[in-house]
């Protein structure tokens, strides 16, 4: 087994790594990676429902989509990344346990029970420290989990959207559940850079493995990938399967209801009723909306050409978007 420690921190280039080595390598392969403060969603998930767009855009969030299935997680330089790419033969292509097992025995050398829980996650005293997902090519095994070590558990609960209701669609819904930190089960503090060395040393001698880096070839591949397919705008929101949006609420003792259509990313059908302004209000709005990306810079760009009396124009994307306000 190759043992991988990236050299990135770049979430679109490493979620490009994985692509590459799951459909470029031959070999059985363990990668382990940090991200800078990234959301990443299921590859059949609607992004924006996930997520919470205003505390992500506000806070310079990545947002990506990753190749495997599964609900949407938080990365941060506090949560290590932990990547198996193996060869199977078919009927046992997933098997989440086996995968997660080797993870659980490292964190039990640590001294930390762990348990696998019905989501396949991993859990430590009941609650969440990893969330597991896979993706299969051919014979050829993507699995892949977070492991939150000392993660900002505050920006990983105001960056995920708790607001789903709005949006009606196919798109697979994460299951939110309680998470902690694995530092804190931990007898003797260490930085996540040790915790990193440390599992990564753990599967080398388990597996046998050896120490591999990507080569300069290799890496130019990868970016290429990174700047082609996982960092842009149609793969990360565009590739959501249509929805319905509709949000009901009030403003200043006055209903207001917005619905519209979104396909492949973008806004549709767009209608808004409410006393609140004149008709023909409703309909620039209308007329402004639809064929725009439904992500929130494209929004903040069109709610800075309307002129509502009375509305602040940052609050203008929220009454299109899962934003809690």
């Amino acid at each position: 087994m190759l043992c991988i420690q990236a050299q990135h921190n770049d979430p679109y280039f490493n979620l490009a790594a994985e692509e590459y080595l799951l459909h470029r390598r031959t070999e059985d392969i363990f990668f382990v990676w940090i991200s800078k403060p990234a959301v990443i969603t299921g590859k059949h998930q609607n992004t924006l429902a996930e997520i919470n767009p205003g505390f992500v855009y506000e806070h310079d969030i990545i947002v990506a989509r990753r190749l495997s299935g599964g609900g949407t997680v938080y990365h941060d330089n506090g949560n290590l990344n932990f990547t198996f790419v193996t060869n199977e033969e078919p009927g046992k292509l997933i098997d989440f346990k086996r995968f997660a097992l080797p993870v659980m025995g490292f964190l039990e050398q640590l001294g930390i029970k762990t348990t696998l829980g019905a989501k396949n996650d991993i859990l430590a005293g009941g609650f969440k420290i990893s969330g597991n997902a896979g993706h299969v090519y051919k014979n050829r095994v993507l699995h892949h989990g977070t492991l939150l070590f000392d993660s900002d558990l505050r920006s990983l609960r105001s960056a995920l959207s708790d607001n789903t209701g709005r949006y009606s669609s196919r798109a697979v819904q994460s299951n939110r559940i309680q998470v902690v930190n694995i530092v804190d089960f931990l007898a003797r503090p260490m930085p996540i850079e040790t915790f990193s060395s440390q599992l990564l040393n753990y599967i080398l001698n388990r597996y046998r493995g050896e120490h591999y880096i990507l080569n300069p070839e290799e890496t130019e591949w990868i970016g290429r990938l990174a700047a082609e397919k996982y960092s842009v705008w149609e793969w990360i929101y565009g590739y959501s399967p249509d929805y319905r949006f509709k949000h009901e609420f009030y403003w200043k003792n006055q209903a207001v209801k917005i619905t519209f259509t979104g396909q492949k990313g973008i806004i549709r059908d767009f209608v808004m009723q409410t006393a609140l302004f004149p008709e023909e209000v409703c309909t620039h709005m209308a007329t402004m909306f639809n064929g725009c990306r439904h992500t929130f810079p494209y929004l903040l760009k069109i709610a800075q050409k309307l002129k509502l009396p009375g509305i602040p124009i940052e609050k203008i994307p929220d009454f299109v978007t899962s934003n809690l306000f």
